[in-house]
């Protein structure tokens, strides 16, 4: 019996395509899913580009570090907006500390927070098309904390795609 590839092709380049939107959508295997939106911490995302760092002033007195996955990426880089669907924003926050070595110097003190930003328009329409994920020693914020994420969002920047950070040259 003579198999045809051509017809194993398609479903093979589906089971592929499936497989890599659960990473595309911050769909990691080995994290437990933010309440609200079941937003997970994507695989590999400390090996993602830095789209630009930041610094938040008291109270929360933090260094942040902005990731972005492939497609996150190119949009940033193209200008395109809104944001096209797949794209996966990570920032990273630790404790602002003065650096003991350098006085005039910040370091990154203890870990505070990673959260997570996937973009699927019709799984999120509700919330701009973004789903959020808050994750403290890798473990999801509880629902009140996560609650609160479009709210500010859409306050704020929603003539941006509901999405803070701006691409550092």
């Amino acid at each position: 019996m003579k198999l045809n590839h051509w017809a194993v092709l398609p479903s093979a380049i589906a089971l592929a395509a499936l497989a890599a939107t659960g990473v595309a959508l911050g769909e990691a295997d080995d994290s437990d899913a933010s309440p609200i939106y079941g937003v997970k911490l994507p695989k590999n995302y400390r090996q993602w580009a830095l789209i630009a760092p930041a610094q938040e002033a008291a109270p929360l007195d933090e260094l942040r570090a902005v990731l972005g996955n492939d497609r996150g990426i190119k949009a940033y880089q193209s200008k395109t907006l809104p944001f096209p669907d797949g794209t996966v924003l990570v920032k990273l926050a630790w404790k602002h500390v003065q650096s003991p070595e350098f006085d005039p110097a910040s370091i990154p003190g203890a870990a505070t927070t990673v959260q997570v930003m996937v973009k699927d328009s019709r799984r999120y329409a509700s919330t701009g098309g973004w789903g959020f994920g808050r994750f403290i020693n890798g473990k999801p914020a509880d629902e009140a904390q996560h609650q609160t994420c479009f709210a500010c969002h859409q306050a704020r920047v929603q003539n941006h795609d509901f999405v803070f950070t701006r691409y550092a040259p």
